[in-house]
């Protein structure tokens, strides 16, 4: 599909990197000539998952909490000190939990507004004003999710991706002068590792929610690492600012009310 040359000599960052999606697009970087770095709280596990990587091509393990200036700083330096350049950063790093929205808690709304928006800024400030402001070129990448129209039952991620969506325009524009393009890729239903960290009843949800998409599957992570790829690539190089949707076209058919009515039910 790519020449397996595309992405020679690039160094790329991807946030939560160790599983699913973001393994995904560490490997397909990795399999185009890219020098891999990848980011997560869990540093074992995330060691584990680059040492798998490795057989790949060049991949570096750096444990960091994005909602942590802190650990950000420090991942920029590790950065500096092993390659002195970041061409790509994929803000893929996030979660959630289901909650209908009258008795979500306080502590776990911020907790995911924290984590899915305000960590997505920091990494983007930082990553900028280190390295593509300084080298007048760079490409942003960030993950969000089906929101669209919505996102009933998980409110708070509903508002922190949408917001992750306005941050992509914002920065695209303002960005735009230093060579730096901003886009999102939106997943639908992906059928990863990731879905075993919801409750039971909600992996029993989502299983019986696959017909119902109008291509009659879920995606693969290796759907969203291709669209990727291609916003990274040349091919893009005049798009930014946009959201890509990954979905099978779940944004724009599909009741979104069947995750919340599902809680509700359980919630008798």
């Amino acid at each position: 599909m790519f020449a397996p040359s595309l992405f020679k000599n690039k160094s790329i960052l991807v946030t939560g990197g160790r599983s699913g999606i973001g393994f995904a697009i560490a490997k397909a970087f990795l399999e185009h000539g890219a020098e891999v770095f990848i980011a997560s709280r869990k540093k074992e596990q995330l060691e584990k998952a680059a040492e798998e990587l490795n057989q790949y091509g060049k991949c570096h393990a750096v444990a960091c909490d994005i909602r942590s200036p802190e650990d950000i700083n420090t991942l920029t330096k590790t950065i500096q000190e092993t390659t002195n350049r970041l061409d790509i950063l994929i803000n893929n790093a996030g979660g959630q939990f289901p909650a209908p929205a009258h008795v979500m808690a306080e502590k776990g709304w911020a907790a995911v507004i924290n984590n899915n928006l305000n960590g997505t800024f920091y990494m983007c400030q930082k990553i900028a004003n280190s390295f593509f402001i300084p080298q007048n070129s760079g490409n942003i990448i960030n993950i969000t999710a089906n929101v669209l129209r919505g996102f009933p039952g998980m409110a708070h991620t509903g508002a922190a991706r949408a917001g992750v969506e306005n941050l992509t325009k914002s920065l695209g524009q303002e960005w735009a002068t230093y060579g730096i393009r901003v886009n999102a890729v939106a997943p639908g239903t992906i059928d990863t590792t990731g879905l075993d960290n919801y409750p039971p009843f909600m992996q029993d949800f989502f299983r019986k929610s696959e017909g119902k998409n109008l291509m009659k599957r879920f995606g693969k992570a290796e759907d969203v690492a291709n669209a990727v790829l291609f916003l990274s690539s040349p091919l893009a190089s005049y798009i930014s600012g946009v959201t890509l949707p990954v979905d099978g076209l779940e944004h724009l058919a599909g009741d979104r009310m069947d995750m919340y009515n599902a809680l509700m039910k359980m919630m008798k």
